[in-house]
């Protein structure tokens, strides 16, 4: 068992993970219901813009800029939260991250948060470094409570607990919420309208008794150190108004230079993701209620806001010219919804809490392709190019899988904690290196070719149903095509110097 996130159990190489995933036929099913319906819903809501193109280009463009001046917009970020009240702490890995959250809480004199759903903190494993300091962390989305109560991991971006369905949640309920707080009701049904009220009367007190929050954000506005969380059921605007104390912790990549930015991504995210036209509750604050500047005002929000800006291998993604682009991405999980590996695989099989194709190209660029796990993702791709077609800031994910593949396979150089390093080519690609320069020896050689096409089409009827050695695996799930009786380029001759009819 090899590749983990911090925080995380180990595990096994993608192919293991979804060769038992794809036996699970609960997990296929409720996979198979939920992204038809959510790529269904969206298709319909982007469909009603007619500039949506532009959208999505207008969204890589600021993107695409904002990477380029990074240094410069989070020095910018750094000074508005500063005047705003807030204090901003850098962390270049995970463990610096989690080390500031736990410092900061224990010096409230508190022992529990409440959480508004964070990826960057699932990343760094912040809930494991809180409890291992005493401290417990509630999180609050309807579905990260339902994972937590699982104690499982996400399999979405979007829809955490995508891989429950409504029976299962409701016996979760039922046995474990006791033991976090508030019970749920002995008669609890699966009517999606129970299980939802049985999540907001136990979270109710913990909003209510909570003086500490940590949170994420969707966005960073530079100019004016505004923070910015959407989110559907109204847990985040709890978190980041009650509370006393607020800790964010965002990706350095998050940021965008103006509120006119801003107005872009808060059309293309909701589209996207939850195929709404705008977000139900969206969230924006800069610096303290009682701080000076832009603040919200006083006796509205925290008194003391922290924002922990992550790296975490960011900086090393930045500096990759075609694996930057994965940096675009905003997590609206639509390449999830649309990918054929994922609906059938699940999102548990690729090992990091960023599931699906951009999970594919993000964790190894973010932790590196030494672990089978980490070497194994940019082969969880069928690159049919679905991904990139409904990408609102059009990442080309197929472009950076076929890229990272060539770095598994061949090695070479590569940004590891800021230093220009040479990396070993992945263990068990021997033989496709060979192939490939078999391969690249006769392509460089015409007449070679053309004798090895013609012996092949004179061979035909030897050809065997399964390939030998290495081969087997590609034949074990693929019929072996049919040997043409001539070549291409003899057929081409041919047909050239036929009469023209």
């Amino acid at each position: 068992m090899t590749g983990t996130d911090l925080g995380m159990p180990a595990f096994p190489p993608f192919p293991e993970a979804a060769r038992e995933a794809v036996h699970d036929e609960v997990l296929r099913a409720n996979l198979r219901h939920a992204t038809h319906t959510i790529r269904d819903k969206r298709a319909r809501a982007v469909a009603e813009l007619d500039d949506w193109d532009r959208l999505r280009a207008a969204g890589k463009a600021i993107k695409d800029h904002t990477l380029r001046h990074l240094d410069r917009y989070l020095l910018q970020l750094e000074a508005a939260v500063t005047a705003a009240g807030g204090t901003v702490h850098w962390a270049v890995d995970g463990d610096e991250a989690n080390r500031i959250v736990t410092g900061l809480v224990l010096a409230t004199g508190e022992r529990e948060v409440v959480k508004v759903k964070s990826m960057a903190t699932q990343e760094t494993g912040l809930n494991e470094a809180l409890e291992a300091a005493g401290i417990a962390a509630y999180e609050t989305d309807l579905a990260e409570l339902i994972v937590q109560l699982g104690h499982d991991r996400p399999s979405h971006i979007l829809v955490p607990a995508i891989h429950r369905n409504r029976g299962e949640i409701r016996d979760l309920f039922r046995s474990e919420m006791g033991r976090w707080g508030r019970p749920a009701p002995e008669d609890l049904g699966d009517d999606p309208r129970e299980l939802a009220e049985a999540a907001r009367l136990h979270l109710r007190e913990k909003f209510l008794r909570a003086k500490v929050a940590v949170s994420g954000a969707n966005f960073m506005v530079a100019e004016t150190g505004t923070m910015v969380v959407l989110e559907s059921e109204g847990n985040g605007r709890m978190c980041l108004t009650l509370p006393e104390t607020l800790i964010s912790v965002v990706g350095i990549e998050k940021v965008v230079p103006t509120f006119r930015d801003l107005e872009v991504f808060l059309q293309t995210l909701p589209r996207s993701s939850t195929a709404e036209r705008m977000n139900p509750y969206t969230t924006m604050w800069t610096g303290t209620g009682t701080g000076t500047g832009t603040g919200t005002g006083e006796g509205d929000g925290p008194t003391a806001f922290h924002l922990v800006l992550l790296d975490n291998g960011r900086t090393d993604a930045l500096a990759d010219e075609v694996g930057r682009q994965a940096l675009r991405c905003i997590r609206c999980s639509a390449c999830l919804n649309v990918c054929p590996v994922y609906e059938r695989a699940g999102g548990h099989a690729y090992g990091s809490v960023y599931p699906g194709p951009i999970g594919a190209v993000l964790s190894p660029q973010l932790r590196g392709t030494a672990t089978p796990i980490d070497a194994t993702l940019p082969y969880a791709s069928t690159l049919c190019g679905a991904c990139y077609e409904v990408c609102p800031v059009a990442i080309d994910i197929p472009e950076i899988l076929v890229h990272l593949r060539e770095r598994v396979v061949q090695g070479g150089p590569v940004t590891r904690e800021g230093v220009r390093v040479r990396i070993r080519p992945a263990h068990g690609h021997t033989a496709e290196r060979a192939a490939m320069r078999a391969a690249r020896l006769l392509l460089d050689r015409p007449g070679a070719l053309r004798a090895g096409e013609r012996l092949l089409s004179r061979a035909r009827r030897l050809r065997p149903q399964r390939l030998p050695g290495p081969g087997r695996a590609w034949t074990d799930t693929r019929a072996l095509p049919d040997v043409p009786a001539e070549s291409f380029r003899d057929w081409w001759a041919r047909e050239r110097k036929a009469p023209q009819k």
